[in-house]
């Protein structure tokens, strides 16, 4: 992107097949997303697709988007899913 645009970064949980959760950030989700299903976005979720966005925040730049990936990786599983629960 050149200069003067701006860029909504988000940090997105998303359900693997397996019913595992994963976190990530991005500035493009749709993007992600599909590359994420075609298995080029993640070792992780490579092995675990199809997935499905089920939590997305919206943050101020990629910065903050680092700092909430991390805040919510730190999470337990059911801390993570009442997250979930609370954005829907």
């Amino acid at each position: 992107m050149g200069r003067g645009k701006t860029m909504t970064w988000s940090c997105y949980i998303l359900r693997c097949a397996d019913d595992t959760l994963y976190t990530g950030i991005t500035n493009d989700l749709s993007k992600r997303l599909a590359a994420h299903n075609a298995g080029t976005a993640a070792k992780y979720t490579k092995t675990r697709i199809p997935v499905e966005v089920v939590f997305v925040e919206n943050c101020a730049d990629r910065s903050a988007a680092l700092k909430r990936e991390l805040q919510i990786k730190s999470l337990k599983r059911p801390d993570k899913l009442a997250l979930i629960g609370s954005a829907g």
